[in-house]
């Protein structure tokens, strides 16, 4: 399984609370709505920062992260017709597209209490 993690910054004027709303509550919908996510998306999770006294801000207002079967599960999504016409598009409306850093990783999960 791969996983592909992507830290996220909102664009100029908008607002944190904006941002998360737009991630979880447009963005997110449309992305799971296209038959593509269904095919070929394993698992997809928006994360926004949360904050703690002590702790230092944060850098970035969002993760996301998609995990697919493989790297041809991943190619397949992101050229997709629905993606590109119809996902695509909403993500330069609260991301900067040009700030976006990616990391792709082979998550091994060494403890889960919420999974029993």
């Amino acid at each position: 399984m791969l996983k592909f993690t992507f830290l996220i910054r909102r664009t100029e004027g908008m607002s944190k609370e904006a941002f998360v709303d737009h991630h979880r509550n447009n963005h997110a919908p449309l992305f799971m709505s296209i038959p593509e996510s269904e095919k070929y998306v394993k698992k997809y999770v928006v994360s926004h920062p949360v904050e703690i006294a002590g702790f230092p801000a944060a850098q970035y207002d969002g993760i996301t992260d998609i995990y697919f079967s493989s790297i041809e599960d991943f190619h397949a999504f992101f050229a997709s017709e629905n993606y590109k016409l119809k996902v695509h598009p909403d993500e330069s409306n609260f991301i900067k597209l040009n700030e976006v850093v990616s990391l792709v990783s082979d998550e091994k999960t060494v403890v889960d209490v919420m999974a029993s």
